[in-house]
């Protein structure tokens, strides 16, 4: 029987410079760094306030998972920004907003009211976008 989510996958233009985005803007923590067989790095990050779920950072590149022209055209549309990743809780997305503007973080949307709580979007370095969501008491 299945019990978890364990990991998920966001696919960034560049492992190294996502590494840093993640880890300095966001504040996540790196979980695992290694290189496999092939040159493979399987790279994983995830939050201090939840340490049973693990981010990997992974380029689109052709080997165990897909063909050249299918990486080619996931980079591409990391690239283009039209990735939306997922879905970030914060208990105040104001003070949120300002620290990771503050840090650099690029929002597509400030907060605002939306049925389910505050909202504000932003992208990660790659392209791909989030929602920084204070969800309504």
């Amino acid at each position: 029987m299945i019990k978890k989510l364990s990991h998920t996958t966001i696919y960034v233009t560049n492992q190294e410079e996502a590494l840093r985005f993640y880890t300095e803007k966001l504040g996540f923590e790196v979980r695992t760094d290694t290189t496999m067989d092939g040159g493979f790095r399987w790279l994983t990050l995830g939050l201090a306030t939840q340490p049973d779920l693990e981010f990997v950072l992974m380029e689109p590149k052709a080997g165990m998972m897909m063909d050249e022209e299918t990486a080619d055209q996931l980079r591409s549309l990391v690239g283009k920004g039209v990735m939306g990743a997922g879905v970030f809780d914060t208990d105040d997305v104001y003070a949120t907003y300002e620290e990771l503007k503050a840090r650099g973080v690029e929002f597509m949307a400030p907060p605002a009211e939306r049925p389910y709580g505050i909202e504000a979007l932003f992208k990660d370095n790659s392209g791909n976008w989030f929602s920084l969501t204070q969800r309504r008491q």
